[in-house]
Parts: structure tokens; C-alpha cells; sequence
């Protein structure tokens, strides 16, 4: 995985999941209380303007930026939805990236209708536009030819913005098959505590989380990626790490566009 995808995945992007390469299904264990999750989830409190932003490092070392922006309406292809953006900086020495990815998605499912990535790193500048149609039940690549989706699916961007609407107890699993690439599924999300926490934003009360897709990246089960979500109506993205066989990739909330609950 190249440094710079992992930095965008590092950003709660996940760019470049590479679903094919990890078998291994993530699973819910059979001491958490399974839990559904419903296609008519809790109205969300985030709102049109909402801009969180990120201190991204790798180990120890500072090594960039991040922002996930809540950006509001628009339309795809005659459908209404939302569209959110996720875009990260920085870089060692002579190398650096700005990625930046975009989705479109159904502001009561969080069905998406269109995924983006627009990656700026050394070696190249990939443009990936995945148009899903979800009442097909396809997605297209740029200009490659269809292929199968699933029912109701999600991308890297809508699903967290997903989990942030979802009720979060520890000791519960959600467990779905809704990412829109069928290799990735299943989706686990792991509820595993509740602890207050110190970020450059400040200070709060967080719920952890441990998502699992099936797939080699940063949230597979061999990466234990742990994501802390601020424990209030909002479930801001205050803090995520994780550890890869390279060393581990860290974010931590530094400025918060909206109000949160906090010291």
C-alpha cells in the first residue's frame, strides 16, 4: 500500500480498499449483542458546514493534515442527496499528497449514488469516479463496464457518516453487507467502550469503535484500527489509530467547526 494511500485511508478516506486481497471475513463475536442496522437510521446532527479538521501523523511524527466536510445538498443523475468530503495533506521530505474524496449519498439511507477520489501523489494523480446505481444493483468505474453492487450500498465516505447516526453501546456488533465492492462485505462495526479523551480540540467523552471490512487496508482485522467517537447526539470523528505492518497512522481532532460538547 503505498504511503500516501494509506495517509487518505488514515483520513477515515480508506482509500484504495483492496478487497480481493484479504479473504479473511470480519465477523461479529459471539459474546456482543448483535445489533441491526436499520435503512431508516436516526436524523443525524450534523449539519450543512460542518468542518472537522485533522493533525495527522505516523508514529510520533507529524506528517500532515486532514478535513472532513459535511458539504449539504445536490443532486445525481435526478436523485436529492448529500455530499461529504474527506481530504488529506502532507507528506515526508520531497514526498508530499492531497487527496481529496467526494461522496453523494441518500440523505435517509445512506445509499450512495456516486463515490470520487482524486489522489495528487508522486508517481501520478488517479482519478477514480465509481457512479453506483443502487436500484440496479451495478457500479461503473470511469469508463469501465458495469459490474455487480448490492443492495442499499455505502462507500468509504457514507458509511462513516452512517455510524455516526447509529445507537452505540459497548458491547454491541453491527454486522451488514452494504459496502458497494461485494468482496468488501461483510461490514462489522465492534462497540467496545466508553473513555474521555484529550485531543488538540480538547477534551472529551468519547465512545471507541473498531470497524472491520474484508479487505488488506487499514480496517481490515489485522490493522485493529480503533475510531473514537465524541459520546453525544453529533458522534464527531475525534481521534482514530491504527497499526499497519509499516507503523501505525494516528488522527486527532485539532479545530471543530460546530459546537460539541466539550471542557
Amino acid at each position: 500500500m503505498r504511503l500516501g494511500g494509506a495517509l487518505a485511508i488514515a483520513a477515515i478516506v480508506v482509500g484504495s480498499w483492496d478487497a480481493a486481497a484479504q479473504k479473511e471475513n470480519a465477523r461479529c463475536a459471539s459474546s456482543e449483542t448483535r445489533t441491526a442496522v436499520s435503512l431508516n437510521p436516526a436524523r443525524p446532527s450534523f449539519a450543512d458546514g460542518e468542518r472537522l479538521s485533522y493533525d495527522v501523523s505516523f508514529g510520533k511524527v507529524h506528517v500532515g493534515t486532514g478535513e472532513m466536510r459535511f458539504v449539504g445538498r445536490d443532486t445525481v443523475r435526478d436523485h436529492e442527496a448529500w455530499t461529504a468530503t474527506f481530504t488529506i495533506s502532507g507528506g515526508f521530505s520531497k514526498f508530499s499528497v492531497r487527496d481529496t474524496t467526494k461522496s453523494w449519498f441518500d440523505s435517509l439511507t445512506f445509499t450512495s449514488f456516486r463515490f470520487v477520489q482524486l489522489l495528487n501523489e508522486p508517481g501520478g494523480h488517479p482519478h477514480r469516479d465509481m457512479q453506483i446505481f443502487p436500484e440496479r444493483q451495478v457500479y461503473r468505474k470511469n469508463t469501465e463496464p458495469e459490474r455487480p453492487s448490492v443492495a442499499d450500498p455505502v462507500d468509504d465516505v457514507s458509511l462513516v457518516y452512517l455510524m455516526r447516526t447509529l445507537a452505540l453501546e459497548p458491547g454491541q456488533c453491527y454486522e451488514f453487507r452494504r459496502y458497494f465492492e461485494p468482496d468488501g462485505n461483510p461490514v462489522v462495526v465492534h462497540v467496545l467502550r466508553r473513555e474521555r479523551i484529550r485531543v488538540p480540540a480538547g477534551t472529551f467523552d468519547a465512545i471507541v469503535l473498531r470497524p472491520e471490512i474484508t479487505t488488506s487496508g487499514i480496517f481490515s482485522q489485522h490493522g485493529r484500527a480503533q475510531l473514537w467517537l465524541a459520546d453525544d447526539s453529533t458522534h464527531a470523528v475525534l481521534q482514530l489509530k491504527t497499526q499497519l505492518t509499516f507503523g501505525s497512522i494516528n488522527l486527532y481532532l485539532n479545530h471543530v467547526g460546530t459546537a460539541l460538547r466539550r471542557d
